[in-house]
C-alpha cells in the first residue's frame, strides 16, 4: 500500500470546513465594519454577530443572551471557574468540585484558586475513566460554590453522566459548569435538560477557526466582567468582536449539531474497527469505555515501546495522531489522565490517540490499522524495555 496522507487527530485540531470559511471571508474585506459602530457598515456586523449567537445557543437548546463569545475553550473555562468562585466567596462559599483528570485549563484554574484560600475536593474517576455522580453529591457541602465535571475527556473519549451529575447539583442548589469542548458536535447537548449551569465550547475542534470559542452562562448567574474597557458581551468582554470567526463559529455550529445521531453512526464503525484490530497487536489495551465514549476516540497503549517514537514513525508514514492532549505534547511526562484510570507510568508512555471524523473513509482506517502494526513491531524490535518484558513475563516475541 502506498503512503499517504492521514489526519487522525481531530481532538488536537479540525481544519475550517467550506461553508464557514465562506461565511467569514466578507468579514475581512467587504462588511469590515466595527460591530460597535451605529453606521450600517457596522451594523451589518453586529447583526451577523447576532446571528452567530443565536445559532450557538440554538444548538446547545438555551438563549442567545446566555452566549458569551471568547477566545476559545480554555478562556471559558477560566472565566466560568474564577467568576463563580469570586460570587460564591462573597456568600462564604470556598470549595470547589472537579475530578483528576479534566483538561488542565480546569485544572490548573483551580490550582490557582486553592493557593489563594479555596479548598479543592478531586472525585476519582475508574478505570474506564468515568466519575460515579454518587461522588460528587457526597462531596457537596454547604460551602460548595461551583462543581466542574468535564463532558467528554479530550484524551480517551469517556462522556460523563452529566445529566444525573446536573441534576444532583441543582437539587443542591450548587452551580454546575461542564467543559464541553470535545463533546460539542459529538453529542446532544441541552443545557436545560441536563441541568447545566455554566458550559465551555471552542470553534477549532468543530471545523471553525482557531482563535474562537464561548461560554453558556444561565440566566440568573451574574458573573464579573472578564475584560474591562468597553461595553462587547453585553459589558462583560471588552474588546472589539472577532466577527469573522465569530460568523464562522455560528455556522460551524450548525453543521456539527446538525444531524449529530447520523454522524455517531457513521464514525463509531470506523472507531470500532480501528480499536478490534489494534487490539489484536499483543500486550495492547484500549484506554476509556468501550461503549461511553465520543464516536471518533481510539486512545490505546502499547507496552514496550515510548509514545514520542510510536508518533514520529507513524508521521514518516504520513498518520499525524497524538499521545494525549495538544496542550501537553511537549511534556515527556506521562499523561495526567492515564495515570488517573491506574496505568503505570511505563504503559502510560505507551498510548496513542487517534480521533477521526466525518471526513475519514474506509481506506484511511486500512491503513492506519496496517501501518500502526508495522511501526509497533519495528519499534519493540529495538526496545529493550520490550525484550525484558517478554523474557520477564514469558511472552513469545
Amino acid at each position: 500500500m502506498e503512503k499517504r496522507f492521514v489526519y487522525a487527530d481531530n481532538a488536537a485540531t479540525t481544519k475550517v470546513s467550506k461553508a464557514a470559511l465562506e461565511a467569514a471571508l466578507p468579514y475581512f474585506t467587504e462588511i469590515y465594519g466595527n460591530a460597535s459602530s451605529i453606521y450600517s457598515l457596522g451594523m451589518n456586523s453586529a447583526r451577523a454577530v447576532m446571528k452567530a449567537r443565536q445559532q450557538v445557543a440554538n444548538a446547545i437548546n438555551a438563549k442567545s443572551g446566555e452566549i458569551y463569545f471568547t477566545s476559545g475553550g480554555s478562556e471559558a473555562d477560566n472565566w466560568a471557574i474564577k467568576s463563580a468562585a469570586e460570587v460564591q466567596a462573597k456568600k462564604g462559599k470556598k470549595h470547589i468540585i472537579t475530578s483528576n483528570f479534566e483538561h488542565h485549563a480546569v485544572l490548573h484554574t483551580v490550582d490557582h484558586l486553592a493557593k489563594n484560600g479555596f479548598e479543592v475536593t478531586y472525585i476519582p474517576v475508574d478505570e474506564f475513566g468515568l466519575v460515579n455522580p454518587e461522588d460528587v453529591k457526597n462531596a457537596i457541602r454547604e460551602d460548595t460554590a461551583l462543581v466542574t465535571i468535564m463532558f467528554a475527556n479530550n484524551e480517551i473519549g469517556t462522556i460523563q453522566p452529566i445529566k444525573e451529575i446536573g441534576a444532583i447539583c441543582r437539587e443542591r442548589k450548587v452551580w454546575f459548569h461542564t467543559d464541553a469542548v470535545q463533546a460539542i458536535g459529538n453529542v446532544e447537548i441541552d443545557v436545560s435538560d441536563m441541568n447545566i449551569d455554566m458550559l465551555s465550547l471552542s470553534g477549532h475542534k468543530i471545523h471553525a477557526p482557531k482563535g474562537v470559542g464561548a461560554l453558556f452562562v444561565r440566566t440568573g448567574i451574574g458573573l464579573p466582567n472578564l475584560i474591562h474597557g468597553g461595553a462587547q458581551e453585553r459589558t462583560k468582554r471588552a474588546g472589539t468582536e472577532n466577527v469573522p470567526s465569530i460568523v464562522a463559529l455560528g455556522v460551524a455550529m450548525e453543521e456539527a449539531c446538525r444531524d449529530i445521531a447520523g454522524k455517531q453512526a457513521k464514525i463509531s464503525v470506523m472507531r470500532d474497527k480501528l480499536i478490534e484490530n489494534l487490539l489484536k497487536i499483543k500486550e495492547t489495551r484500549l484506554n476509556g469505555d468501550a461503549k461511553k465514549r465520543l464516536c471518533g476516540n481510539v486512545n490505546i497503549s502499547f507496552r514496550g515501546i515510548e509514545g514520542e517514537s510510536l508518533l514520529l514513525s507513524l508521521d514518516l508514514e504520513g498518520i499525524c495522531a497524538s499521545s494525549g492532549s495538544a496542550c501537553t505534547s511537549g511534556s515527556l511526562d506521562p499523561s495526567h489522565v492515564l495515570l488517573a484510570i491506574g496505568l503505570p507510568h511505563a504503559t502510560a508512555h505507551g498510548s496513542l490517540r487517534l480521533t477521526i471524523n466525518e471526513d475519514t473513509t474506509e481506506e484511511d482506517v486500512d491503513y492506519i490499522i496496517e501501518k500502526v502494526n508495522t511501526v509497533v513491531a519495528k519499534l519493540r524490535a529495538m526496545s529493550p524495555l520490550w525484550e525484558r518484558i517478554c523474557k520477564t513475563e514469558g511472552i513469545s516475541d
